[in-house]
């Protein structure tokens, strides 16, 4: 994919394109109105925000209040994920925006500055697409997700950022920023995963179509801490992810044993194929072990996929 952006003119800081944000949301009205006004407040300013609301109850009269324009876009069918920030995203590309701000309605910029320092990066690398940290909201010193660092898992922010711009690495979807080229190249997040594995689904597509992409570790966003799945094996060279809800649990095994064989996976196979085995094993935890096994097999042989409400819970 080329780097060059054809609709900026040479010499024109990529700052000044047009952002759009596309948000999905279920039944988090408070979190929602706290991102809106974040929005508002960024010091690059956002065109627009493409909304996608499955809750049981919509908040389109919150959207309508909000201090930045929003698109409030009502989908009667929860659509996972996948499918929401698939919606969301097409309408920020019919909005006619050259970048993308892609988020959860659980996430907000940690400062003002968080986009603009988004943009600064990717036009000083010349990147596709960019990342922040994602810290948790009560502690700004703990990373949500975990990073490698050296071969070994961290939560420690000040860690990651001492290792500074992570190439080719990020958690997808939360602050992701995109140009809309990549869409075009790599496609929209795949329905099929609905929840859980399509984040991971899609960096792997940039990373075969040669997207220059990175995590930006002066640039971050609060997002509710994930820490409690990590779940180490031996010592912080290998863990296992263990979601909090049986749901949640079905559809990342799944997907994980689908992308395996996608992508043809080795080492992730070995990893997982090791991995919960002895986690399960060593706590005795027998109906664990065949709660995960189920779905992940599922998944290398490419079975149950289907509508969600299909699905085996």
């Amino acid at each position: 994919m080329s780097q060059q952006f054809p609709d900026v003119p040479p010499g024109t800081p990529r700052r000044e394109a047009r952002i759009a944000a596309a948000v999905v949301t279920l039944d988090r009205p408070e979190d929602l109105s706290v991102l809106l006004d974040a929005f508002a407040r960024q010091s690059r300013p956002i065109e627009s925000v493409i909304l996608v609301d499955a809750g049981a109850a919509d908040v389109r009269e919150l959207a309508e209040a909000a201090d930045v324009p929003v698109t409030y876009v009502r989908s009667e069918v929860n659509l996972g994920g996948a499918g929401g920030f698939a919606l969301a995203i097409l309408g920020a590309l019919a909005s006619g925006a050259e970048w993308i701000w892609i988020m959860d309605d659980d996430a907000h910029p940690e400062d003002t500055g968080t986009l603009g320092a988004l943009l600064d990066a990717a036009a000083d690398r010349s990147l596709e697409a960019v990342l922040p940290l994602v810290i948790t909201p009560d502690d700004p010193s703990r990373l949500s997700f975990h990073f490698r660092v050296d071969g070994r898992s961290t939560h420690d922010r000040e860690t990651v950022e001492a290792a500074g711009f992570r190439m080719g690495v990020g958690h997808f979807f939360n602050g992701a920023l995109v140009h809309r080229d990549v869409f075009y190249t790599v496609g929209l997040p795949d329905l099929r995963l609905f929840l859980r594995g399509d984040e991971t689904d899609f960096m792997l597509r940039l990373r075969r179509a040669g997207v220059r992409f990175g995590t930006v570790t002066t640039a971050a966003l609060r997002h509710p801490s994930a820490e409690v799945e990590l779940q180490h094996v031996i010592g912080d060279r290998l863990h296992v992810l263990i979601p909090e809800t049986e749901t949640k649990r079905f559809y990342f095994y799944r997907n994980r044993g689908q992308l395996i064989r996608r992508y043809r996976r080795v080492r992730s196979l070995v990893a997982d194929g090791v991995g919960y085995p002895l986690y399960f094993l060593r706590r005795g935890d027998v109906a664990g072990l065949t709660a995960w096994a189920r779905p992940f097999v599922a998944g290398l042989r490419n079975r149950s996929f289907g509508p969600p409400w299909t699905l085996p819970r």
